[in-house]
């Protein structure tokens, strides 16, 4: 008989519940949603272990058996926390998919992990029900109502099944389906910027080993972490919920990321940390300020990305603390500590692993060299990861036993890691290598400017690996919108060469779950609509 282990998902939770059944783990904040119209979403470990039990009820009554497959696709609903921890008890696997994915990439997904049937919010069932047909003839879907104005009826679109009235049934215990910890949990794709994504499998103990990263952070019995980051990535899970539902922390979520009511969020339910990553630090910077930017609960911002440009000016206006971090979703991890180390740099190797930056031909790059970042088990062990029904691209990422991250960086004298840019993605322009950073810093304290993001275009001088340097921004005032006067403060704030050579407006930049800027649509954008291109003169 498997022995209870509270890294299992399933355990944990059953644990929590017996000792802390009252405590409010979780709670879904409508502070940014509707200003507080319609109430909190709260749940309480003894809620979150019935729930989940109900919802593995329902699994299995679909049929699903241990290692069945099924999407997951909602924003940040306590019941996709139950969805999941329904997932472990049925020793069944979740596949979580941002709710925007549609078409043929949400089509691949379904297909690539053999899904068998989804759970999803009711305003993913349109793109569901368009890829539905590579579940097979029992492809089954539960959906949630939100409420979103723009989602359909559940019955419009053919849903199988309501979760409002799964949860609404009579209390139900599941005994728990996994054999052993190393059981399959969830399998959670990469973005596929360079092809199709590619799924990583996760065992149900690494969610346990997520909840033990809060220890790292330096969690306390009485900080509440806060995100707004999407749950269907591995950022929110690791740095917010895990660690909330192993010790007890009273997380907050918000349904997506609000740059604009952010720092109300904290103020209003006290949220002392939160989670940022590269591109929303300057989304965040970008608001205009405000007198009371330093007054806040918040002690520091576990940040994946912070630029260099920015980090001081950030924490200086926002009276918070960087503690800085670095992770794949398919491994390698290192973090710098508040206070140590030097700013820009991400940290150094978490304990147990050895990573180095490597050259071309896998020898150790010198202090200052750029090289790809990598890592292995400390002591020269090889490192693993498992992409689903896909052992080609499994071993190239593992080649010659170190985790390849497809990241550049490098050290310095003392051994402190630095990222540069992603394999494949310097931007030079007229001979130096561009920081987008510094650009991003200059645009975004610009008060035309609402967000910004920098990256390159095939240069028109035709010179071979050089790029343009494109800034697209989301402007306050279209109808005001002066180009000229923000190119004169570029050129007063920036040196020549990283003066973008264009301004790209556009509504909204299109970003990713993990709010990672997505360059493709915006280079699809700026080779169409001319009219919302501004040259520099």
């Amino acid at each position: 008989m498997r022995e209870r282990n509270d890294l299992v998902l399933a355990d944990m939770i059953h644990s929590r519940a017996l000792e802390s059944p009252d405590l409010d783990v979780l709670t879904f904040e409508h502070l940014s949603l509707d200003g507080g119209a319609t109430p909190d979403e709260v749940r309480t470990f003894a809620e979150l272990d019935l729930n989940a039990n109900r919802l593995a009820r329902a699994l299995i009554d679909r049929g699903m058996e241990r290692g069945d497959r099924f999407a997951l696709m909602m924003r940040n609903h306590p019941e996709f926390v139950e969805t999941l921890i329904a997932a472990s008890i049925t020793g069944t696997v979740a596949v979580p998919i941002d709710p925007r994915t549609k078409g043929d990439k949400l089509a691949f997904m379904l297909s690539d992990a053999a899904c068998r049937g989804v759970v999803c919010g009711d305003y993913a069932l349109p793109a569901v029900g368009a890829a539905r047909s590579v579940l097979g003839g029992a492809g089954w879907v539960l959906a949630l109502a939100t409420g979103d104005p723009e989602a359909p009826a559940l019955d419009d679109v053919g849903a199988t099944g309501s979760i409002a009235t799964i949860l609404a049934g009579p209390e139900i215990g599941v005994d728990v389906r996994l054999q052993t910890s190393t059981d399959p949990l969830q399998i959670i794709y990469t973005s596929g910027t360079t092809g199709d994504p590619k799924g990583v499998v996760f065992p149900n103990e690494r969610f346990g080993l997520f909840a033990m990263l809060g220890l790292l952070l330096g969690y306390g019995p009485d900080d509440r972490p806060y995100t707004g980051l999407s749950l269907t990535h591995g950022n929110a899970q690791a740095v917010t919920l895990a660690p909330a539902l192993s010790m007890g922390l009273r997380a907050v979520f918000s349904r997506r990321f609000t740059k604009s009511h952010l720092w109300d969020v904290c103020r209003h339910y006290g949220c002392s940390t939160f989670s940022l990553l590269g591109g929303m630090v300057t989304a965040v910077y970008s608001e205009p300020p405000q007198p009371d930017d330093n007054d806040n609960p918040v002690r520091f911002v576990v940040s994946a990305g912070m630029p260099p440009a920015i980090w001081e000016s950030f924490e200086e206006r926002f009276a918070v603390s960087v503690f800085e971090w670095y992770g794949a979703v398919e491994g390698g991890a290192a973090y710098k500590p508040i206070g140590e180390g030097p700013v820009g740099s991400f940290g150094r190797p978490m304990a147990g692993l050895d990573m180095r930056i490597l050259g071309d031909n896998d020898e150790e790059c010198a202090p200052g060299i750029v090289g790809e970042i990598c890592s292995r088990p400390e002591g020269g062990g090889s490192a693993e990861v498992e992409y689903h029904g896909n052992p080609e691209a499994s071993s190239a990422k593992t080649r010659g036993g170190w985790l390849r991250s497809g990241d550049m960086g490098h050290t310095d004298d003392d051994r402190w890691f630095f990222f540069d840019y992603r394999k494949g993605g310097g931007l030079r322009h007229n001979g130096d290598f561009v920081n987008p950073g510094f650009v991003e810093k200059v645009l975004a304290e610009h008060p035309q400017i609402s967000d910004v993001f920098v990256y390159g275009v095939t240069a028109a001088s035709g010179a071979p690996g050089e790029k343009d340097v494109v800034a697209a921004v989301t402007i306050v005032d279209r109808d005001r919108f002066d180009p000229a006067a923000v190119f004169e403060s570029c050129r007063a704030g920036l040196e020549s060469n990283f003066v973008p050579s264009y301004l790209q407006v556009v509504d909204e930049i299109p970003k990713t779950a993990s709010e990672k800027p997505q360059e493709r649509f915006l280079l699809e954008a700026f080779a169409t609509d001319a009219d919302g291109v501004f040259a520099r003169s």
